[in-house]
């Protein structure tokens, strides 16, 4: 075997498999790009509809020429042999080159959720017949069949053990369980859902690793979290914001204005010069009109919501993405937002002579009918300090669930005792309402221990008893306390960088939300906040001419984020708060508010950037293209070819040539997005404005040239 053949084979054997690879990589790139061809598909987008008919057009002219004896003269200007078949040919591969933009970024996001699309798929589900949440809220003693997970309607229940595959969005209604959620957020750490609270949303396809739970389920599949994740990953599901549209329809007017003038152009100068061929009317228009911008305008939107998703943002509309561009106040709600939420009891204090006894005893019946970590670890702190309510059943009496409205929860005794735990204002409030005010002594006595909790960063909860036919009374304050999350003042700060200004919006008391704004540095803060106060506050930033980003994750948020600009709702959320969200951050993230604005304004900028350099391309194709029309009849137009063209053939070939270039170099900076550094968006607007527009005249002054003199070297060009 000579070395020759023996280099040979080795080269072969590593090269064939790079090439294999390659084409298994390109293949569908390729398919979903000339599968786009169709004229159907084409018709969404009025400016590349033209294209595609102009292209169609001089496809069927080139085919036709041989029988008629070869091109046509255009504008007195003999063409060369082929110059149709080239037009033609080079006008297919812009049509090429718009959808390989749209196919990439629709690509990328087809890579991005290729191990979601494996969760999707249909699971075998525990559905439970004859739920009975109280007598067995375990489904211990339930009837249990099992389902495909594609038969699950909102309100079926499902029981669910260690291992099982989580069938469909739901809601823990009974139990604790650790979820292994990394599928889809990317974080190995498992996280703890449990019934009641803000953290009792399950995710389709994620995975229980221990314990049981019982989950009512909210969303059918195919319309999941994954589903909408797959989709506009994808482009599927994309609708276009309103700017878009507006910018798609003055595209397509100033389109339709190129065609008119290409059809009316042999008719106004027939007097003085000869007609212009089909072709170089073809090739007028597909370069004058905005082909650039009309093909990455879809793009840029596909590019922005696949890089919130890379961060872990699910979005549902365009729109609310270029809104978050336009961002100037953000409303952060404390409890599970800026802070872990997992506020929990950690002590006691009597006030106004009464016991230990009496306030755990008071505390414990009210927490019995509150599922949140506030009421459940009251009644676990109460049990901790030996408290036993050995003369109170657990069904005893009526219970008086916690409310935003009111701020607190309760008891209403067989014996006609009540007691009542919840916010300060609302437990004086509540006493005041059932004809006992409280005496200036005892208020003062209250206000000083919740303030020093407050001050602290603490919560109070104050507890209070009626007795019947006795004066009521409060008894004490249950301390609770929570942790500001990791990384919370640093984005906090980032967003006052950027000219944003940040709001944190509490149920606490005022004290209580003074330490923990002081704490994470907002720039001004609600306490005592109720839903219908947190909607008002956001209807007068609007009213004062600010765009408003709400983030919250509890039922009594979803007024706000309903009414925000841009609503964020954790993953963690309840299903109410996710409804009124149009933006789901899936690993419980509130700091990605920086990322939801910055990539909104990249996106505006982009869109910016993109249409100037655009609009100042067409200002030189024209200078390029016009001498060329009737330099045959009026040759004192030559004097115009400032750019030195070769020929009118030449001209008018380079310039179709370069619309496809152009396409190319653009793909990545609509993908990737303009970058700006500068807090004054209409600042950073201005200088790529500015930037993309000078460019916009250099970069087809240089570029219609080269090509020029690469196609002047053609013979009969």
């Amino acid at each position: 075997m000579t070395m020759a053949s023996t280099v040979q084979r080795f080269t072969g054997r590593r090269v064939w498999p790079r090439i294999r690879m390659l084409w298994r990589a390109i293949r569908p790139l390729l398919g979903s790009t000339i599968r786009k061809l169709n004229p159907r598909s084409q018709a969404r987008n009025p400016v590349l509809f033209i294209v595609w008919c102009g292209a169609a057009l001089t496809t069927i002219v080139a085919i036709g020429e041989p029988f008629v004896g070869g091109p046509a003269p255009s504008g007195g200007t003999v063409l060369p042999a082929g110059f149709t078949w080239t037009i033609a040919v080079w006008l297919w591969l812009t049509l090429l080159a718009a959808n390989l933009a749209e196919s990439l970024a629709e690509g990328r996001g087809r890579a991005r959720t290729s191990s979601l699309r494996l969760i999707r798929e249909s699971t075998t589900a525990h559905r439970v017949h004859h739920y009975d949440s109280e007598n067995d809220a375990g489904g211990h003693r339930s009837s249990i069949r099992d389902v495909n997970s594609a038969e699950l309607q909102p309100g079926d229940i499902v029981v669910l053990t260690t291992g099982d595959v989580i069938p469909a969005d739901g809601e823990v209604i009974w139990g604790i369980a650790s979820v292994d959620e990394s599928a889809i957020t990317g974080e190995s750490a498992p996280v703890i859902r449990e019934s009641g609270g803000d953290r009792s949303a399950v995710t389709g396809g994620t995975r229980v690793l221990s314990d049981r739970v019982m989950v009512r389920v909210t969303t059918p599949l195919g319309d999941t979290e994954v589903d909408r994740m797959i989709e506009l990953a994808e482009g599927a599901r994309r609708q276009k914001a309103p700017n878009e549209l507006a910018l798609s329809a003055l595209l397509a007017s100033f389109s339709v204005s190129f065609v008119l003038i290409a059809l009316t152009l042999n008719a106004v100068v027939s007097p003085v010069a000869s007609p212009v061929s089909i072709p170089v009317l073809v090739a007028l228009v597909t370069c004058l009109i905005p082909t650039e911008i009309a093909a990455l305008l879809s793009v840029t939107g596909i590019a922005g919501m696949y890089r919130l998703l890379q961060r872990n943002v699910l979005v549902d509309s365009g729109h609310a993405l270029e809104t978050a561009g336009d961002i100037t106040t953000v409303l952060l709600d404390k409890t599970g937002t800026i802070t872990q939420g997992d506020r929990r009891a950690t002590r006691f204090t009597p006030v106004a002579g009464a016991t230990m006894d009496e306030l755990m005893w008071a505390a414990e019946l009210s927490s019995r009918d509150d599922p949140t970590p506030e009421g459940t670890s009251t009644v676990e702190l109460a049990h901790r300090h030996g408290f036993t309510a050995a003369n109170d059943p657990p069904d005893a009496g009526r219970g008086v669930p916690f409310s935003a409205q009111t701020r607190m929860s309760g008891r209403d005794l067989p014996d006609g005792n009540s007691v009542r735990k919840g916010a300060e204002s609302a437990i004086l409030g509540w006493l005041k309402h059932v004809g006992t005010q409280q005496t200036r002594h005892v208020v003062d006595e209250l206000r000083s221990q919740t303030a020093a909790i407050a001050h602290a960063g603490g919560t109070p909860l104050v507890v209070a008893v009626k007795r019947a036919g006795g004066p009521g009374q409060v008894l004490g304050v249950i301390e609770l306390k929570d942790v500001v999350k990791e990384g919370v003042p640093a984005r906090l700060s980032q967003l006052r960088a950027l000219g944003i200004r940040t709001l944190m919006v509490t149920g606490d008391n005022p004290l209580t939300a003074a330490a923990i704004a002081k704490e994470v540095g907002v720039d001004d803060y609600l306490g005592d906040a109720t839903p219908e106060d947190k909607l008002n506050l956001i209807k007068q930033e609007q009213a004062a001419g600010h765009f408003v980003a709400m983030s919250g994750d509890g039922t009594n948020d979803a007024p706000a984020l309903a009414q925000a600009d841009v609503g964020v709702a954790m993953n963690t959320a309840t299903s109410a708060a996710k409804e009124a969200a149009n933006m789901i951050v899936l690993d419980d993230d509130p700091t990605k508010l920086v990322e939801i604005i910055d990539i909104g304004r990249r996106q505006m900028a982009t869109r910016g950037a993109l249409t100037t350099f655009n609009i100042a391309n067409d200002l030189v194709r024209y200078v390029a293209l016009f001498p060329a029309l009737f330099v045959g009849v009026f040759p004192g137009l030559a004097t115009l070819n400032i750019l030195g063209l070769h020929s009118p053939a030449s001209a008018i070939l380079s310039t179709v040539i370069f619309g496809v270039v152009v396409i190319a170099i653009l793909i990545p900076l609509a993908l990737i997005g303009v970058p700006y550094r500068m807090a004054n968006l209409a600042r950073a607007l201005n200088r790529n404005l500015l930037f993309y527009g000078v460019g916009g005249l250099l970069v087809p002054v240089i570029g219609i040239k080269l090509i020029d003199m690469i196609v002047g070297l053609l013979p009969g060009y």
